[in-house]
């Protein structure tokens, strides 16, 4: 009688474990990537809801606020970028949204502004892209 072998070689289970580690290798960078597109939307939220604040405050008091907290949007909901608003008058501003912490790494789109006319800008080779995103 013939025993008839049951299990894997250690040979068959290392050809698995770097299949695994050759898909892995692929899988996890381009997951980070569409994880970091995704937060994107944390910027363009915020500067969208500022945007929409500051026209009820210029309403109101004929100038724009140069302060978020004031517009109700001190931070971005979760908090991965800093807000600031420059040059604030009666003329117009600037809003931006800088990546912090984790998304810091996104160097494609790492700024976003808008202004009083609705005018948006990103860094990047097509910022215009960051915004659709």
């Amino acid at each position: 009688m013939i025993k008839q072998q049951r299990g894997m070689t250690l040979i068959e289970l290392m050809i698995v474990v770097a299949i695994v580690a050759i898909l892995a290798s692929i899988a996890i960078p381009a997951y980070s990537q569409y994880v970091m597109r995704a937060k994107r939307t944390d910027a363009t939220s915020a500067l969208l809801r500022i945007a929409a604040a500051q026209e009820r405050f210029y309403m109101q008091n004929n100038t724009y606020s140069g302060d978020p907290a004031a517009l109700g949007v001190a931070a971005t909901p979760d908090n991965l970028y800093a807000l600031t608003i420059a040059g604030a008058g009666a003329a117009g501003y600037t809003a931006t949204a800088t990546a912090q912490g984790s998304q810091a790494a996104d160097t494609d789109c790492a700024t976003f502004s808008i202004n009083q006319l609705g005018q948006r800008t990103a860094t990047g080779a097509d910022g215009d892209a960051c915004w659709r995103r």
